[in-house]
């Protein structure tokens, strides 16, 4: 399943935040978007989920343009997303959280059952804590119900927004492990935006640049990693980092 964006325009109000970007993420891949705060990778991720309007271009699904399709049916088709700041409902338990993830599926019991215990499996403290209130998790352990949660909807790209933000490092570190778990043994497609430049570049297969609404490189992810104007813009090293 390709998702391809192809001289995407998003505006907020006059202002344009997505400058005509194209971002191709092939079936099996981690592709990061990486750039400064206000770059437009938060945008360019609501809008694929459909929460922002497309002004011109497109977005197509496994051949399918998407750019118009109502929000609820890009993850009945297969687009899910764990939001910037995790939006879980923190008055309901872990439990319940979870199950909001397959509203939309039509499958029968028993499968949900099974994609309930991979969560499970990737993430046991969810299990630990299924009855608990969301809202009493650590920080950690909220992210890792926020990607739990996109993932009962059995995705087949999941979208990730920023999902180290705010965790202590041993816990990035342990975030990052689940995401390349995600990729290799359920075998999903990542689209992952991240401030963390070198934990995004280490995990992904590819990678795009974005400054101020434009894509300004794009190359394997390991390359930008040794490129020493990526490496001075966003992971403190190289020319200019001192």
């Amino acid at each position: 399943m390709r998702l391809e964006i192809k001289d995407l325009h998003v505006f907020y109000g006059k202002i344009e935040a997505i400058k005509g970007i194209s971002v191709v993420v092939n079936p099996g891949e981690i592709v990061t978007l990486i750039g400064a705060n206000g770059a437009g990778k938060t945008t360019t991720l609501k809008t694929i989920s459909g929460l922002r309007p497309v002004a011109s271009g497109s977005i197509t699904f496994d051949g399918q343009d998407i750019s118009k399709m109502p929000a609820h049916d890009r993850v009945a088709l297969g687009i899910s997303q764990a939001p910037e700041g995790r939006g879980i409902f923190p008055g309901m338990s872990v439990l319940e959280n979870l199950e909001i993830g397959k509203y939309f599926r039509k499958d029968r019991k028993h499968e949900m059952k099974e994609d309930l215990e991979k969560v499970y499996h990737l993430f046991p403290r969810l299990k630990e804590r299924a009855f608990q209130a969301g809202g009493t998790l650590s920080g950690g352990e909220q992210q890792m119900l926020a990607i739990g949660r996109a993932l009962m909807a059995r995705p087949k790209v999941l979208l990730l927004d920023e999902p180290s933000m705010g965790l202590a490092p041993m816990m990035i570190a342990n975030i990052f492990k689940i995401i390349t778990e995600i990729n290799t043994e359920l075998g999903t497609t990542i689209l992952l935006v991240e401030q963390n430049a070198q934990q995004a570049l280490q995990r992904a297969h590819r990678a795009y640049v974005l400054e101020t609404g434009h894509v300004v490189k794009e190359a394997k992810a390991s390359d930008l990693l040794n490129d020493p104007d990526v490496r001075a813009a966003y992971l403190g090293t190289g020319a200019g980092a001192h």
